[in-house]
């Protein structure tokens, strides 16, 4: 009952820590009331990747004739499109289950509790409870989906991201509360399965309202081709469920005009909240911030012995940021010369169709932090590779400091352009400058030579446009 480390919460900060703990030689244990893998691997990002995936073949099907091809009658089979996706996240979760193995970690199954004297009380299935000790505890317990007032989720007609990833049918019409990544993705998959799609957003840039404004217009233009309704600058007044349909009021916060959408489904996607209720804060005296942990630098909370990582303290709730938060947490634990992680060098990706990838500032937040700057971008529309695959929507735009020529942020939308910001993040972190990136010879045809053509394009240097 005695270990080095203990992790509460096995999702990819969870059990990347627990490795990485157990590769250090600390004897470590990991507790998980689910799946191991927690949310990302089991109801999040690998799932509905599965999901995104198979309505991207049925796009490239119902387009066959584009390329010379012929595939009439396509039919959606729903519930093999869901079975393959719980399949595959299945599929992630016995990996993890491997790799606990493969490390000798030790897996508790039960709900963890922190007590005083560096202990984490386990209620298992059968209601029995079991006491585990160790001198750090990293709390990695993830989050959910945020509950808004307005639309409380009741798992059948007001549903959170768990329910939309294994529907029993296709509705017919569908309204999504949030235009961030989860409701830009699951408003692609099924408007492409064949669902009337509305998107409501609070913010009014629209569509990914935290990306470059860049984005988010060709995003809306692009959506709107599609035929997905896009309402920003709104936000949902009530939803009605008494009835067969779901009647959803919606104001326009610019002129406060009204609206009564009837759908089938009202999914929420705006934001989530951490799960840091009832695991023992409040009896340790952890101190918190509007649910949120707060911890230093290295993920300390100001009770010793005590860290969190992940979607519960207030960085972004993204999967590598968790994953990297508790990779250097155990490290610094270790004792090992360890930076912090830069929060300012994070990918964020977006997997509908066509992609979105960005990485530091953006346009905006650029000069209110005082830069000059050079913007570049290269269009797709001038790509022999995004030509030769049928789909020249979108752009890489990139900004530079005109100063110094540092590379401050690069926005990307159009396909497979999540595999190419990995290249902005090594060139961030190495402080390549854009002569540097002109000046690197990227292979053709590539998608990959837009990142070259819209750093050539900053300095006055693009050859293809």
């Amino acid at each position: 009952m005695q270990f080095d480390i203990i992790i509460v919460g096995s999702g990819p900060g969870g059990y990347v820590a627990a490795i990485r703990a157990a590769q250090l030689g600390f004897k470590t244990a990991i507790v998980e009331k689910e799946a191991l893998g927690g949310i990302c691997l089991n109801w999040g990002c690998i799932p509905t990747k599965a999901l995104l995936k198979s309505a991207q073949v049925k796009e490239y099907m119902d387009h066959a004739a584009d390329y010379g091809l012929g595939a009439a009658g396509v039919k959606v089979d729903f519930k093999k499109v869901v079975q393959r996706s719980r399949d595959v996240a299945e599929g992630m979760s016995k990996g993890v289950q491997y790799l606990m193995k493969k490390n000798k970690i030790t897996v508790i199954n039960g709900f963890g509790k922190l007590l005083k004297n560096n202990a984490v009380e386990v209620t298992d299935a059968d209601n029995k409870k079991t006491v585990y000790h160790a001198p750090h505890i990293i709390i990695a317990t993830g989050a959910r989906a945020k509950a808004l007032p307005a639309a409380p989720i009741d798992g059948k007609k007001i549903i959170g991201y768990r329910q939309a990833m294994v529907l029993p049918k296709i509705p017919k019409r569908m309204l999504i509360i949030g235009a961030g990544a989860i409701g830009v993705e699951f408003a692609y998959f099924y408007h492409t399965m064949g669902t009337d799609v509305t998107i409501v957003e609070f913010m009014p840039q629209g569509l990914l309202p935290r990306e470059d404004k860049d984005i988010s217009k060709e995003l809306g233009r692009i959506y709107k081709r599609k035929g997905i309704r896009v309402l920003a600058n709104t936000s949902v007044e009530k939803v009605d469920t008494k009835g067969r349909t779901c009647k959803v009021t919606v104001k326009n916060r610019k002129d406060d005009s009204e609206e009564v959408i009837s759908c089938d489904i009202v999914l929420s996607a705006a934001g989530i909240q951490p799960n840091t209720e009832g695991i023992g804060l409040e009896e340790l005296g952890v101190k918190t911030d509007r649910g949120f942990i707060v911890t230093d630098e290295y993920y300390r909370t100001n009770v010793p012995g005590i860290y969190a990582i992940g979607d519960v303290i207030p960085t972004a709730a993204l999967a590598h940021v968790a994953s990297a938060e508790g990779i250097t947490c155990v490290e610094k634990i270790k004792g090992l010369d360890v930076r912090p992680v830069d929060y300012n060098n994070i990918p964020s990706n977006t997997y509908c169709t066509p992609e979105v990838a960005s990485v530091g500032y953006t346009e905006a937040a650029a000069k209110e932090a005082g830069y000059e700057i050079r913007v570049g971008k290269f269009p797709f529309t001038a790509s022999g590779k995004a030509s030769a695959g049928g789909d020249k929507s979108g752009f890489v735009k990139l900004i530079f400091d005109k100063k110094y020529g540092e590379l401050l942020g690069a926005h990307m939308i159009g396909a497979n352009v999540t595999e190419m910001i990995a290249e902005i993040v090594v060139a961030r972190t190495l402080e390549t400058t854009g002569h540097e990136i002109i000046k690197s010879i990227h292979p053709h045809p590539t998608m990959s030579e837009a990142i070259m053509e819209a750093a050539a394009a900053a300095y006055g240097e693009v050859i293809h446009l």
